[in-house]
C-alpha cells in the first residue's frame, strides 16, 4: 500500500465494511430467532435442521423432493376452510395414539380433514375427524378437537399440519405447521402442584384486584397462572411482566381476531362477532393440555374469583379432602359467590380491616373493601361456578365444568370450599341490608396484605416508604 493515503482510507473502509455485514448477518439471525421464541412460543432451532425428504409411497404427502422445515406456527390456518388450529398435543389416554389438533371451527361447515405430520424423515398421512364441543353459546364459530390417528411408522411426530381432503396438493411449501407437545406421559413428578388459567384477558386495566389476586393465589399453594392476553393497559402489563420475572406467570399472546370476528360477549345477543369471548373456550381447552402433564392440578376461572378453602387454609390441604370426600381425578365444581363491588360496607365491629390507604392511588378493585355477598338465588346456584381440576382425566373442557372427562363432576359443599367473585353486581336492585357479611378474605391478611404492598413498591405503584 506505500504510504498512499488514500489506497490506506479504501482498505479501512473494506475492512469496516466486511465486519459490518458479519456483524449484521450474525445479530439479525439471533434477533429473528428471539422474536420467533417470543411470539411462536417456540424456540426455533429447526431452522438449523438438515433438510428433510418425502418418501414417495402413496401413504406419504408426496414425492417432491427435498423440503426445508420452517418454524412452528402458533395459529394456523386451513387452507380452503374457516378452521383455525391453535395447538397440538400427542393423546395418549385412548385406545389407539393419535395427536389431537384443538381448534376453531365454523359449525355448519362440512370438512373432512386430512392430517400432515412429520415424523423423523419422512412425512406421513391419516385422515382426520372432528369432534365440535357442544358448548359454543350459539355464536357460529366453536370449539373442535382434530383427532388424527398417528400412521404405521410415525411413533413420535414432531409437528403437524391438517388440511381439508379436499386440497389438491398436501405439499404446499407455505403450509404451516404446529408443535405437537405432551411427547411424554406422565402420571407423578409435576413441575407445578397447582396452575390456574385466566382466560380471556382484553383491555384489562384492573391492577390492584390483579396483584390481589395472584398474591392471594400463591398463599392458596398455586405456583402457576397462565394469561391468555389479548390486551391491556401498560399499567398491566408492568405488572404482567413482573411476575413473568418471577416465575410464577406465564403470558400467552391470544389474538384470533386475525382469522375470526371474535365477540366481545358471551352470547350474540350481547355484542357482535363469530366467536364466544374472544375464543376463551379455545384458550382453556389449549391451556388445560398445555399443562396436563406440567401440573398436578389445573383450575380454571378468572382473575377475579377465588375458590377458599372453609376449614383449612390451603388448597394443598384441600384437595386431599376433597379426594376422600368426593374421589379422586375428579372435576371439583364450587358454588359461585357474588361480593359486588358497587357496595362498600363496613364489617361489624368486632372485624377490624388492615391498613389500605395507599391503594386508593392504584387503577382496580380493592376485594378487601367488598366483603358482603348476594345471597344465592335457587334458580341460579348451580351456574357460574369453577372448577379444579386433575387435567389428565378431562378430554374437553368449557367456561362452567367440563363437557368429557373420565371420571365426572362433583359438587363442593360450601362449608368445605366455595368461590368468591368479586364483580359488578348479579342482583343490582337488591337492598343493602340483605347482603350476607363473609370475612373468609380477612384471615389471610396478616401474610396477603404485605405481599401486596411489597409487589406495589417493587413495580413503582407504591412509594418505598409508605405509611402502609
Amino acid at each position: 500500500m506505500g504510504n498512499n493515503p488514500k489506497i490506506k482510507q479504501l482498505w479501512i473502509i473494506y475492512v469496516i465494511t466486511v465486519i459490518y455485514l458479519i456483524y449484521y448477518t450474525y445479530s439479525t439471525r439471533i434477533f429473528y430467532h428471539w422474536i420467533l421464541w417470543k411470539y411462536n412460543g417456540t424456540v426455533p432451532t429447526i431452522l438449523d435442521e438438515p433438510h428433510m425428504t418425502h418418501n414417495s409411497s402413496p401413504e406419504h404427502a408426496g414425492s417432491q423432493g427435498p423440503y426445508t422445515q420452517r418454524p412452528y406456527a402458533f395459529l394456523a390456518a386451513v387452507k380452503g376452510t374457516k378452521t383455525v388450529l391453535i395447538s397440538a398435543y400427542l393423546e395418549h389416554r385412548t385406545d389407539k395414539k393419535e395427536v389431537c389438533a384443538i381448534a376453531v371451527v365454523l359449525r355448519s361447515e362440512k370438512v373432512a380433514y386430512r392430517c400432515v405430520f412429520r415424523c423423523q424423515e419422512k412425512q406421513l398421512l391419516s385422515n382426520g375427524v372432528a369432534d365440535i364441543h357442544t358448548d359454543h353459546f350459539g355464536f357460529a364459530y366453536g370449539t373442535a378437537n382434530i383427532m388424527c390417528p398417528l400412521p404405521s411408522g410415525c411413533e413420535t411426530p414432531s409437528s403437524i399440519a391438517v388440511t381439508s381432503a379436499d386440497a389438491s396438493s398436501t405439499n404446499d411449501p407455505n403450509q404451516e405447521f404446529l408443535e405437537v407437545k405432551n411427547q411424554q406421559e406422565k402420571t407423578e413428578s409435576f413441575p407445578y402442584n397447582f396452575t390456574v388459567c385466566i382466560s380471556t384477558m382484553f383491555d384489562f386495566t384492573n391492577v390492584l384486584q390483579l396483584v390481589q389476586s395472584l398474591e392471594m393465589l400463591q398463599l392458596l399453594g398455586v405456583n402457576r397462572v397462565v394469561v391468555y392476553k389479548t390486551s391491556c393497559s401498560p399499567e398491566t402489563q408492568r405488572i404482567l411482566d413482573y411476575y413473568t420475572q418471577k416465575g410464577l406467570l406465564e403470558v400467552i399472546p391470544w389474538s384470533l381476531s386475525r382469522y375470526v370476528n371474535v365477540s366481545r360477549g358471551w352470547l350474540p345477543e350481547h355484542g357482535p362477532g363469530e366467536l364466544h369471548y374472544f375464543g376463551q373456550i379455545p384458550a382453556l381447552n389449549d391451556c388445560l393440555y398445555r399443562y396436563m402433564y406440567q401440573s398436578r392440578y389445573v383450575a380454571l376461572h378468572d382473575i377475579d374469583e377465588l375458590i377458599l378453602p372453609q376449614k383449612v387454609v390451603s388448597w394443598v390441604e384441600l384437595l386431599p379432602l376433597l379426594e376422600n370426600k368426593y374421589g379422586a381425578n375428579k372435576c371439583y365444581m364450587f358454588e359461585n359467590n357474588v361480593f359486588p363491588i358497587n357496595i362498600m360496607l363496613a364489617p361489624p365491629a368486632s372485624q377490624s380491616l388492615p391498613p389500605q390507604t395507599d391503594w386508593k392511588n392504584v387503577t382496580g378493585v380493592n376485594i378487601l373493601a367488598h366483603l358482603y355477598q348476594e345471597p344465592i338465588i335457587e334458580e341460579t346456584h348451580y351456574s357460574n361456578f369453577k372448577i379444579i381440576v386433575n387435567p389428565r382425566a378431562v378430554f374437553s373442557t368449557t367456561v362452567h365444568g367440563v363437557l368429557k372427562s373420565q371420571h365426572g363432576c362433583s359438587w363442593i359443599d360450601r362449608n368445605i370450599a366455595r368461590m368468591y367473585h368479586t364483580r359488578f353486581p348479579r342482583q343490582p336492585n337488591l337492598a343493602e341490608d340483605k347482603l350476607i357479611y363473609d370475612g373468609r378474605l380477612l384471615s389471610y391478611s396478616a401474610h396477603f396484605t404485605p405481599a401486596v404492598n411489597k409487589v406495589l413498591r417493587e413495580t413503582g405503584f407504591l412509594p418505598e416508604h409508605s405509611t402502609q
